[in-house]
């Protein structure tokens, strides 16, 4: 892994119609990386999704050195050509492809997460392949018994909840195929790398408190803990503090060196890594403490937790 400079650097993508600036959705994050004394360069996504990484890195000058990235997903064999890209240019991603692959797709990060997330297994697919059914029901059978989740290994189509997520119940093979059938279809050119069923958990909101977290490691270490991206303004009056002990030493044993873990109260009292992901690509809470993330990038604080609702903002 290449040695962080004094100053850090950080590839944002790039705005599709201005290509001088930061996509809207990077832009605050970035001038607050500048104004940290960071520097923020451009990368163009659509670019490195054609299969043109070097047009993509066209904007990063030569002899740059360690970067970070943080812009929207890449898939694994595209941030490796990003990689290979920049070391062309003299310069390197801090997250190796190796790291990121394993922080970012589920058969990664699973088996190191046994026993702190829900039990799982998973078909390796192409975009667009139908599953075969005798093959999801032999997976099914490898679950416990009772309802599942369906995703790719990186993303769930939790807003198709009915019809490309949730199964009722894995012994019903027609059902479980048809949800899996329509999750294909719906995830068309953008499958990443198959199908996983996921034992469906029942989860609960602490009171008054965000029904999910992210915690933000960087190097191993928590160095925020944040309301998930998806919780609303009004829903996340404080971020509940979960017990990261197990978890720490899952990361750990990770050995990624940015990393989220996305973590629920199961009904029963006890916490659970609902998703893991590579902190690149990890999306942020609308309402988070800018300057907080941006020194869990820049610098090694201890851990830093966002501001409640109840105080200032939530994250």
């Amino acid at each position: 892994m290449p040695t962080t400079t004094a100053t850090t650097t950080v590839l944002y993508c790039r705005d599709p119609l201005h290509e001088r600036r930061a996509d809207a959705h990077f832009a605050a994050e970035a001038r607050q990386l500048r104004a940290t004394g960071g520097t923020a360069l451009l990368v163009d996504h659509d670019a490195l999704l054609a299969g043109d990484p070097e047009r993509a890195v066209a904007r990063v000058p030569e002899g740059t050195g360690a970067v970070w990235y943080r812009g929207w997903m890449l898939p694994a064999g595209r941030y490796a050509e990003l990689d290979a890209a920049l070391r062309g240019r003299g310069a390197e991603l801090v997250v190796t492809p190796e790291a990121y692959r394993r922080a970012h797709e589920l058969p990664g990060w699973y088996g190191t997460f046994a026993g702190l997330t829900p039990v799982s297994g998973w078909l390796p697919m192409e975009p667009g392949e139908l599953p075969d059914p005798q093959r999801l029901a032999a997976l099914a059978a490898r679950l416990p018994p009772g309802s599942a989740v369906v995703k790719d290994y990186v993303k769930s189509r939790k807003h198709e909840w009915t019809e490309a997520c949730y199964v009722p119940d894995l012994a019903d093979a027609a059902a479980l195929h048809r949800v899996v059938a329509r999750f294909v279809e719906l995830q068309d050119e953008f499958l990443a790398g198959g199908v996983v069923l996921r034992a469906f958990e029942t989860f609960v909101a602490p009171r008054a408190a965000a029904a999910e977290v992210r915690v933000w490691w960087r190097d191993g270490v928590p160095r925020l803990v944040t309301a998930h991206p998806d919780s609303a303004v009004a829903e996340v009056p404080e971020v509940p503090e979960p017990d990261l002990a197990p978890v720490r030493a899952a990361v750990g044993a990770l050995d990624c060196p940015f990393v989220t873990t996305d973590l629920a109260l199961r009904a029963d009292g006890v916490w659970r890594v609902v998703e893991v992901g590579d902190g690149q690509v990890s999306d942020l809470h609308r309402e988070v403490d800018l300057t907080a993330f941006v020194q869990l990038l820049t610098a090694g604080q201890a851990l830093l937790r966002t501001p409640s609702a109840s105080g200032t903002t939530p994250a």
